[in-house]
């Protein structure tokens, strides 16, 4: 075996460091079948008021990078991420109680709005990707009894907007999707993908 065979073979594949505590996302990347350890920390979510939009998505996604930068090791990246539902310019974050989820549902129901999830990829070494993904949903109109049936099974206190594209409510309320359906829920695995790809993990 020739001595570029060895070392090209000697050279350890980076190690990817998923920060999010959402099942959907570690079955995403489970999904596409990439190997990952999960970290997770406490990170300041609000961000600057000038902000909008994907802005948001992709400050937050780099903010919390960056809380765990100090303790990434040689040869490891980190990925972040975060999901926000925008209507108009209100940004509809995860409801306090089931009042202000149902409250969120009535406001979307019969309307589009967006959904945006920014990515942060961290190398050890300082190399940085941020980015963000943005898909049009569009809900029908949806009867008061509908959103409580909702919000009452499910539960959706962890979710922007108080939905889950992949639950009930985005079977019966979801007529028309612009844009990546994994995106909705959390991670737009076409780009992550690409991206992972540029940093040799892939």
């Amino acid at each position: 075996m020739s001595d570029s065979v060895l070392n090209t073979a000697s050279i350890a594949r980076p190690r990817l460091v998923l920060a999010s505590g959402s099942p959907r996302r570690r079955q995403l990347l489970s999904d596409l079948g990439l190997d990952y350890e999960i970290r997770l920390r406490e990170v300041d979510e609000s961000f600057p008021a000038h902000l909008r939009r994907a802005e948001i998505a992709e400050y937050l996604a780099a903010h919390k990078a960056a809380a765990y930068a100090p303790d990434l090791a040689a040869g490891e990246i980190v990925l972040t991420a975060d999901t926000i539902v925008c209507l108009d310019d209100d940004v509809l974050n995860k409801p306090a109680d089931e009042a202000e989820a149902v409250a969120m549902l009535q406001r979307l129901q019969g309307r589009a709005h967006e959904v945006y999830t920014g990515v942060c990829l961290l190398a050890a070494d300082g190399r940085q990707v941020v980015f963000a993904d943005e898909t049009r949903v569009h809900f029908r109109a949806l009867s008061i009894a509908e959103i409580e049936h909702y919000v009452r099974h499910y539960q959706p206190f962890d979710k922007a907007g108080s939905y889950g594209a992949q639950d009930w409510i985005g079977m019966v309320a979801i007529t028309r999707l612009e844009g990546s359906y994994f995106n909705v829920m959390g991670l737009p695995v076409h780009r992550v993908w690409e991206a992972l790809a540029d940093f040799g993990l892939i």
